[in-house]
């Protein structure tokens, strides 16, 4: 079997998705511009490479590397029955570069610069505290469903002003949105409903910016309906697809990289009890745990201009696949890394991007991440991760589908 059908044939396992970390160590050995007949891509897989791609849009371009593939292989007659989903992601924030990427940044960056997420570290750990009351005293509880996701889908609901009875029908249609990420190549069926979910989710933030525009708030619905308003700053679609993906990328990665680091400290209890001793630690160890699973796993670009790439020919229009994953367990970047190791220095990672689109929400996932497990490790209450074989989502996204777990008195 050839190098590339192996590869091809371990990305479809399951045992890539519980454990990807053995194929990203194969990729950057021998293969680390390799094309995948698979997912119709090519895969990136060294540090290097991955962030010399991602500050390189003008040869590696986001607009349209998440719609790329299905329009060019799917009916213009299926295409106008997803039109909603194509152009959502051919506009925004993260779908666009250079000019209009800036000025779409600029617009929303004051929201969450260091010092206004900074002010929101007080409502952080209450959050936090009344979560883990709620869990204490049962025998078990769901770790994933009961804490790591209310948490980040609380603040940033509360950050943007979408009601708080409204919750669970964002994180719904939010993640049914995003499942068709998790192959490069999604079936009809997937993208279908993605696709509605996705309508159903910009009309309501339709209705409340019609509502802000009316009485406006001190919320980021409001500062995004008052930039529109000023004119050439900001057009309607652009705002619509501004508010859906701060709403889907405000709490995923929160949510999955507070699953997957209780798991981690658990399961290297030495680190674990490094951190409670030594809170000050939180900071990096954070960054540490970023980088040890990082909660979303690969980026994808548009090869705007033929080019070559250790060797291999890239073609315009192509799409390299950018392991995230991978890169930040590359030993060129991270001596010995596959040690969990929160005193690390420095720590090198790509879980948020690189360059012009690095995540504009980082600030906000770190602070969750920080206040929570320093919560976890020295407040009043503890978690007691249970017995059994840690299940991994499969996609786009690195996290636990559950982690059963007891919180107990310190």
């Amino acid at each position: 079997m050839s190098l590339r059908a192996s590869i091809d044939r371990e990305l479809q396992s399951p045992a890539f998705v519980q454990h990807p970390y053995a194929l990203y160590a194969r990729l950057r050995a021998e293969a680390p511009v390799c094309w995948s007949e698979g997912w119709h891509c090519w895969l990136l897989s060294r540090y290097e490479d991955v962030v010399g791609t991602l500050n390189d849009s003008a040869r590696f371009s986001s607009g349209g590397r998440l719609t790329a593939v299905f329009e060019a292989e799917l009916p213009a007659a299926f295409q106008q029955r997803i039109r909603p989903l194509i152009t959502h992601y051919h506009t925004g924030l993260i779908n666009v570069d250079g000019a209009d990427h800036s000025r779409l940044r600029r617009l929303v960056q004051q929201g969450f610069t260091p010092s206004a997420i900074g002010r929101l570290q007080e409502r952080v750990r209450a959050v936090v505290r009344r979560l883990l009351a709620g869990l204490a005293g049962r025998p078990s509880a769901d770790f994933v469903r009961e804490f790591a996701y209310p948490l980040p889908i609380t603040v940033i609901t509360e950050l943007m002003g979408i009601p708080e009875g409204e919750r669970d029908a964002f994180k719904e249609w939010s993640g049914a949105t995003v499942r068709f990420m998790a192959t490069p190549r999604p079936s009809p069926e997937v993208l279908v409903h993605a696709n509605d979910n996705l309508v159903r989710m910009r009309e309501r933030f339709r209705q409340l910016a019609a509502e802000r525009q009316a009485q406006p708030r001190d919320d980021l619905i409001s500062a995004l309906v008052q930039a529109r308003d000023a004119g050439d700053r900001l057009n309607d679609e652009e705002m619509i697809s501004t508010l859906t993906t701060i709403l889907i990328g405000g709490h995923e990665t929160t949510t999955n990289l507070l699953g997957s680091s209780v798991l981690r400290l658990h399961q290297h209890p030495d680190q674990g009890e490094q951190l409670r001793s030594n809170p000050a630690l939180a900071r990096n160890a954070v960054e540490e745990l970023l980088r040890f699973d990082a909660p979303f796993q690969r980026n994808r670009r548009v090869v705007m201009a033929d080019c070559e790439l250790h060797g291999q020919q890239l073609r315009r229009g192509d799409i390299v696949l950018q392991f995230l994953g991978s890169a930040n367990r590359d030993p060129a970047a991270n001596p010995d890394p596959d040690r969990l190791n929160l005193s690390r220095q420095p720590v090198k990672h790509v879980a948020f991007g690189h360059g012009a689109h690095f995540c504009l929400g980082a600030a906000l996932a770190r602070l969750e991440a920080q206040v929570a497990l320093v919560e976890l490790l020295t407040g009043p209450l503890r978690v007691e991760v249970l017995d059994g074989p840690p299940a991994w989502k499969d996609g786009l996204l690195r996290g636990l589908d559950r982690l059963e777990v007891r919180v107990v008195p310190a």
